[in-house]
């Protein structure tokens, strides 16, 4: 079920304590490290990392009224997810992410085209998605975004 959460507070004030714990530890990573311009909201029930109409005023292509999402985490129903939409987009950071994956986790890879998933909060490699949020810019996630949309055309 999607939260219907307004604040991060309030989102994660839901949590039980376990997953809180895990999702405050990916918060803080995504906060440290994250290149300036991308701006934490709540979007789709879960915590978000977009880029603001301020910097980027056409927004989504999906809902142009809303930001460009970048990073999503959420709680779900049997599992943490991380959702970064640059190793979709972008398949040299997908092959990065999998390799450092590799090398820095304990447990095999499950992952989507965006999704990221972990069924136990201990098993998440916090200090690896702080490396992996530090990877693109505001105006490199822009420059691929527009690429993508190009070619669309």
């Amino acid at each position: 079920m999607q939260s219907q959460a307004t604040t991060v507070e309030a989102y994660l004030a839901e949590l039980p304590d376990d997953r809180r714990e895990a999702i405050e530890k990916l918060r803080k990573q995504f906060k440290k490290n994250l290149p300036k311009g991308f701006e934490e909201c709540m979007g789709y029930g879960m915590i978000g990392y977009v880029v603001p109409h301020s910097l980027y005023p056409a927004g989504y292509h999906c809902n142009p009224k809303l930001p460009l999402p970048f990073i999503n985490i959420a709680s779900q129903k049997n599992f943490i997810a991380v959702y970064h939409m640059g190793i979709y987009a972008n398949p040299q950071l997908l092959q990065w992410f999998t390799d450092a994956y590799a090398k820095q986790a304990t447990t095999k890879l499950d992952m989507g085209k965006s999704c990221i998933r972990f069924k136990k909060p201990d098993q998440i490699p916090f200090k690896l998605f702080g490396e992996l949020a530090a990877q693109i810019t505001v105006q490199q996630w822009i420059d691929c975004i527009e690429s993508v949309l190009k070619k669309r055309q």
